[in-house]
């Protein structure tokens, strides 16, 4: 192309811009006014973090770190521990003892959900994490741990021995009284 074309083609443009402009001058501003008005979230929003439990009131999550190995941005620190039947916190052999996720250099993409064989963690829609402090954006397995149903003991539990032989409840229960 040579160079006057080029003049030619540049010079076409600048109406573009200007009808692009004078189209926005006169439509109305899109403001939220954020406290008290909210912008609806899309349906694959994902949001904070948290551990679910049974409807027993054990805990889902079995230590088993893979979370921790699915995140790419290495956010998640997770510290099995032995379940004894004296303290029982989630069903199988070990629970996790310490879970913690920095919210700061999580980057929200599911993997630690997906990879979760017990479905214990959840991003939610519900809350975008804020905090003021880099320690305070590490969010501990108390702040993530949901709580327990009504009327429902909260870990850890005594357990008869024998009760929990696999990790993970099978769905439906089993029932033993057949």
């Amino acid at each position: 192309m040579s160079s006057f074309e080029e003049t030619v083609s540049r010079l076409l443009k600048i109406p573009v811009g200007y009808a692009t402009v004078l189209r926005n001058l006169f439509s109305k501003p899109v403001t939220l006014q954020y406290p008290e008005q909210k912008k609806p979230m899309s349906a694959r929003f994902r949001g904070r973090h948290h551990l679910k439990r049974y409807d027993d009131g054990l805990e889902k999550c079995i230590g088993c770190a893979l979370c921790a190995a699915a995140c790419p941005a290495d956010a998640i620190y997770v510290e099995a521990d032995q379940n004894t039947n004296a303290e029982r916190y989630s069903p199988g052999e070990r629970y996790a003892k310490t879970y913690e996720i920095n919210m700061l250099r999580c980057i929200f993409c599911g993997y630690c959900e997906d990879a979760c064989p017990t479905n214990a963690i959840v991003l939610e829609p519900i809350e975008f994490p804020t905090g003021y402090t880099r320690e305070g954006m590490i969010y501990t397995k108390s702040m993530l741990l949901e709580a327990p149903p009504n009327g429902v003991p909260t870990t850890p539990q005594a357990t008869q021995p024998g009760k929990f032989d696999r990790s993970i409840v099978p769905y439906p229960p089993v029932d033993a009284s057949v």
